[in-house]
């Protein structure tokens, strides 16, 4: 630091001299061995330190469940009797490992299976998933036995009886007999962008169909998607010889002619396909920026009645301002709206899921709305189409649904900020009555709350911690939330003898000067008070999640640590126009996506150097990827006095060069004024280049096909015209995800990119990161 010089003159000259480049040097030479260790708290390292953290279970029936329980041993799958609260070995996982090894032809190690999924087979072998393909392995031989299950080339979406899977071949939508293998074809009108079930939302592109089974496993539900007129993408790939193109249907923000669905019911027995009678509707749904939300895929906004004589689904608007509830007669494809909502910026049902749900026993639909700011459910009357009346009230909002009883009209719920005193982002899990009356709080721990339920709603599974306190797992009753018996308390010994630390949660002032915002820092292990630090802010906009990364423990937060041990502070803070509050929080730069809650981020770094004399905010740098790529260039262009160093990965720069739900919903509609402008030009990082002052990179993968890469090239274009000094690296052949190879490389040229240009250092040269051994 300057301070540490004799001269003052000579300090000054060198501050002066180095205002340009965003640094006051500081001039350490950082070895092997400070790199090394950061790379020792990225989470490879750092998760297999945890011991009985239980990351997820599985309920087999209603009364069992299996889980991995890890420790220095590794890993040990086990059930649970629910009623008993005896756990006991799920398999001989040595003897299946050998199975699988065999089986592979490769060793396959008894303490790290590696294995997400199981089920026991109707013939009582174990249905395994591995590596993405599944194995009948039979245990009872004494060496074991494991075969690949004989599955088609095309991923099918298995019926409710599990004796059929559904899938696309060539545009139309085909049957598969699970037992014998034999395919019958259900659709046959089919054709080149206008198939059957398809699963393109332009960011998004895969060989899944898109369907709903009903319950009796005789009728599917799924769409013809029109892409006719939807504008083309292109790629190449790099290679030696001819290029390799690759193309896809990409509808863009703006566009007249946009992806399109029409409706169709199929009955599988006489294979014939019934066209819901109403214009196409948008592709489009209540939560997402595409039909199908969920990791697990499926179809979000459709759901049967439990005699399969009816089809309740919500119709969403291109704009996401206006949902449309309706059932549909799936004999006739007769159609019924039976409500609708309207608001004036976007709609969303939930987070994480979808949360409406329909009761047509009782002609009732529970619907979700931010009607009153917060999320809150409703009753419908599916006859009168009218609102009978408010199932949750008041502040806090209802964020998952996972079970709706109508016999007992219980309704269980995860909610945040509906419990004075506890963090906002602490999700909870309560039950109330469909017939209204203050929930009952099942889980009263100040902590966030992850809830398994048990197929018949009778227990739960709950895993509750806080990003500094580790997880407890305990099995409670879902009348009272009381403990049935205790799964598992995970121990970090291992992780704080390694030299882990937890990140330290801060509470800010938003722009306002009044809202409260949260968020995470994050202190070099050997922290001294008495030095100055630059600062990194690591940044995600949102608006449909923020940069914190959640809630629960995690031992690594991304490379926030890493990076922190480098030299820096880094923080993660949600601002304003992010989830899980308030509507009218979320909504906060609607229409103005350029915001990208950079004057939060600013005025909370700020306010973090008054408290804090170590935090130098003369040196702040900001990083992030896809929406935080975008962000951290927009922050390096709108605030090049604060902002002296940006790492921008992978930006949506122009939201008018990027899939047209998710711009459109959060922008609005494209409107080009009389003078040609438009109400998307703002927002367009480009159009803001020329103020750059500091040291900013660019990094995209050249086959990017969620964001591509003209919107890093026209930010690129507009610093050229400008006569703006930056750098820039292309990765070839990597998407929006760079993968574990070329992804470590980015994260070390990332790493030296701030140690170089924020704090003045020298980092080793090229130091290569070495992955955990299996």
């Amino acid at each position: 630091m300057a301070s540490m010089i004799g001269s003052s003159r000579l300090a000054g000259a060198l501050a002066l001299g180095l205002v340009a480049t965003g640094a006051l040097a500081q001039g350490h030479t950082l070895t092997t061995d400070d790199y090394a260790r950061a790379e020792r708290f990225l989470g490879p390292n750092t998760a297999p330190l945890v011991d009985h953290a239980i990351q997820r279970v599985t309920w087999l029936d209603d009364g069992h469940f299996w889980y991995v329980d890890h420790d220095a041993k590794g890993d040990h799958y086990r059930v649970m009797d629910a009623a008993t609260g005896k756990a006991t070995d799920a398999f001989d996982q040595p003897r299946l490992a050998a199975a699988l090894g065999k089986a592979l032809a490769k060793p396959i190690k008894s303490d790290k299976l590696g294995i997400r999924e199981y089920v026991v087979a109707a013939d009582g072998r174990l249905d395994v998933q591995l590596d993405g393909k599944h194995y009948l392995c039979d245990l009872k031989p004494a060496q074991g036995e494991c075969v690949a299950k004989k599955t088609g080339k095309e991923p099918g979406v298995l019926s409710p009886d599990k004796k059929s899977e559904a899938f696309i071949r060539d545009w139309n939508l085909w049957l598969r007999d699970v037992a014998t293998g034999k395919e019958t074809q259900l659709t046959t009108d089919g054709v080149e962008n206008f198939g059957y079930a398809t699963d393109n939302a332009g960011w998004k592109h895969t060989d899944n169909a898109i369907l709903v089974w009903s319950p009796d496993s005789k009728q599917i539900a799924t769409f013809q998607q029109d892409e006719r007129k939807t504008g083309d993408m292109y790629l190449l790939k790099t290679q030696v010889g001819h290029s390799e193109l690759l193309h896809w249907k990409g509808p863009l923000a703006g566009d007249k002619n946009v992806t399109m669905i029409e409706r169709v019911v199929i009955d599988v027995p006489s294979k014939k396909v019934v066209r819901l009678k109403m214009a196409p509707d948008q592709h489009r749904s209540t939560l997402c920026d595409d039909v199908s939300c969920g990791p697990e895929g499926g179809w979000d906004d459709v759901k049967w009645a439990d005699d399969g004589k009816t089809l309740a689904f919500v119709s969403t608007s291109r704009y996401h301002k206006d949902e449309w509830f309706r059932i549909a007669d799936p004999k006739t494809g007769a159609v019924r709206t039976v409500f609708e909502e309207h608001v004036p910026t976007y709609y969303e049902s939930g987070n994480g899921q979808v949360n409406w749900f329909y009761l047509p026993a009782s002609h009732e639909a529970v619907w979700f709305s931010e009607r009153n700011n917060w999320g809150n459910l409703y009753l419908y009357d599916l006859q009168t189409g009218k609102l009978k009346h408010a199932i949750t009230t008041g502040e806090g909002n209802v964020t998952e649904v996972l079970k709706v009883d109508p016999k007992t009209r219980t309704v269980w719920f995860r909610g945040v900020g509906r419990t004075p005193g506890v963090n906002p982002y602490y999700q909870q899990f309560f039950k109330v009555s469909l017939d209204g009356g203050k929930p009952v709080l099942l889980t009263p721990e100040a902590a966030n709350h992850e809830i398994t339920l048990s197929p018949d709603g009778h227990a739960f599974v709950d895993t509750y911690s806080t990003p500094t306190t580790p997880p407890v797992t305990l099995l409670r009753d879902s009348a009272d939330g009381h403990t049935l018996v205790s799964v598992a308390k995970a121990d970090v010994s291992r992780l704080r003898a390694a030299g882990w630390v937890p990140p330290t949660p801060i509470t800010v002032k938003a722009r306002d000067g009044k809202t409260d915002l949260y968020g995470m820092l994050f202190k070099p292990t050997n922290f001294d008070p008495h030095k100055k630090y630059p600062v990194v802010d690591y940044i995600y906009p949102g608006p449909q999640t923020g940069s914190v990364r959640g809630r629960n423990f995690l031992p690594s937060r991304g490379d926030n640590q890493s990076l922190a041990e480098l030299g820096f502070i880094v923080v993660a803070i949600d601002g304003m126009g992010t989830p899980w509050r308030s509507k009218a929080f979320h909504d906060a730069w609607y229409g103005n996506m350029g915001d990208n809650t950079l004057p939060d981020q600013v005025a909370a770094i700020k306010e973090l150097g008054k408290r804090y004399a170590w935090i130098d905010t003369h040196r702040v740098g900001i990083w992030g990827h896809s929406g935080g790529g975008n962000a951290t260039a927009d922050a390096m262009f709108r605030y090049p006095d604060f902002f002296k160093v940006g790492w921008s990965e992978s930006g949506n720069h122009d939201n008018r060069n990027y899939e047209d739900d998710w711009a459109e919903k959060y922008q609005g509609p494209l409107v080009t004024h009389k003078d040609g402008t438009t109400n998307y030009d703002d927002q367009a990082n480009e159009n803001h280049a020329a103020n750059l002052k500091g040291k900013l990179m660019l990094v995209h993968g050249t086959i990017d096909d969620n964001v591509p890469p003209s919107n890093t090239l026209l930010v690129a274009d507009a610093l050229i015209k400008a006569n703006k000094d930056f750098d820039l690296l292309l990765i070839p052949n990597v998407h929006h995800g760079y993968g574990v190879e070329k992804g470590t490389y980015a994260m070390r040229r990332r790493w030296d990119y701030f140690v170089t240009h924020l704090a003045g250092d020298t980092p080793p040269k090229e130091f290569k990161f070495t992955m955990p051994k299996d």
